[in-house]
């Protein structure tokens, strides 16, 4: 028998564009009220006898479909910068800490200046920001390893989830919306919370393409790097504001979501290698195609109540977690 022709990185692209495609496709027609392809149309056209479909799609399913493909591309992007800088295959924005970073400026924001809610993206990525600093710095005083990040990232988290569940528990107010935002959702969504982040993910994940074959060096080592004339400490604090301004922007709007910048990048890379350029560009598809599914079963497995994303995810990135650090226990 003759070998199978292996895919082309082309062929297989077109392949999850189109995965993406039927899952946004999937996400529009399903749901509590399901529709049919004339229905669907319909709504979407906002012909006469649609207008109870055309109200659900503009002011529900395309607002968190839109906000799904944007979680999934940012996080996942974030993800792929933090694997390569740290050089630790765990690193993920939920991870080592840059999440609650975010989060907990956030709801310093929500605490102290409820009108200002315009400023979240900035809140965000500043917290997100600062928390990641703080685990470089921790990282230098120890030594820049895979652990020490790793270790160091889980006591800056655990430190900020403190403060935040403190602020959000002397303040009723806050309590109610902090419960929905550290699961993390998308059924609060609203059009023009989505420009400012759509606008800074854009921007960050063009940079990372732009300034792909520099990391790429990177990935191979600082001296690696270095040799080929690579100024690695300024390389290295640029893809770190990158990261932390993609988890950022997508806090702002979704809450604290987890597992996506971990478990997207693994996907990509067993599929495209770890070029960064191609493994970015393929990470913003599949991490949109599993953001938008798992907030697509969220909203069917016990419709009409819904599940917010941030659990459905939990489920699946949990046990994937699980089979990084036992498959990294039989490579050791």
């Amino acid at each position: 028998m003759k070998n199978r022709q292996k895919l082309t990185d082309t062929e297989k692209t077109v392949i999850i564009t189109a995965v993406l495609l039927l899952s946004v496709m999937a996400a529009l027609v399903f749901g509590s009220v399901q529709m049919d392809l004339t229905s669907l149309i319909g709504g979407i056209m906002k012909r006469d006898g649609f207008e109870a479909e055309s109200v659900i799609l503009y002011s529900l399913r395309l607002p968190r479909i839109a906000a799904g493909l944007l979680a999934g591309a940012g996080l996942s992007a974030s993800g792929v910068l933090l694997q390569a800088v740290t050089g630790n295959a765990l690193a993920s924005p939920g991870i080592i800490g840059v999440n609650s970073g975010a989060g907990f400026a956030v709801i310093m924001l929500l605490a102290f200046f409820p009108f200002a809610t315009g400023f979240m993206p900035f809140a965000a990525f500043f917290g997100a920001f600062i928390a990641t600093m703080l685990i470089l710095f921790l990282c230098s005083k120890i030594s820049f390893s895979s652990s020490s990040v790793i270790l160091s990232g889980v006591a800056v988290s655990a430190l900020l989830n403190a403060g935040i569940s403190f602020i959000s528990y002397a303040d009723n107010d806050i309590l109610s919306l902090y419960s929905y935002f550290s699961v993390g959702g998308l059924s609060q969504i609203f059009p023009e919370r989505l420009v400012i982040p759509a606008v800074i993910i854009a921007f960050c994940v063009a940079l990372t393409v732009l300034f792909a074959p520099k990391i790429d060096t990177l990935c191979l080592g600082d001296s690696i790097a270095l040799s080929l004339g690579v100024n690695v400490k300024l390389l290295r604090f640029c893809c770190l504001v990158l990261a932390s301004a993609l988890a950022g922007a997508v806090v702002s709007f979704a809450g604290l979501l987890g597992f996506v910048g971990l478990v997207v990048p693994h996907i990509t890379r067993r599929i495209f290698g770890t070029a960064i350029r191609r493994l970015t560009f393929n990470c913003v598809l599949v991490g949109g195609i599993l953001v938008v599914l798992s907030d697509l079963c969220g909203r069917m497995l016990l419709s009409p109540t819904e599940v917010p994303v941030g659990i459905v995810m939990a489920f699946i990135g949990a046990p994937f977690l699980f089979y990084l650090l036992l498959r990294g226990k039989k490579n050791a």
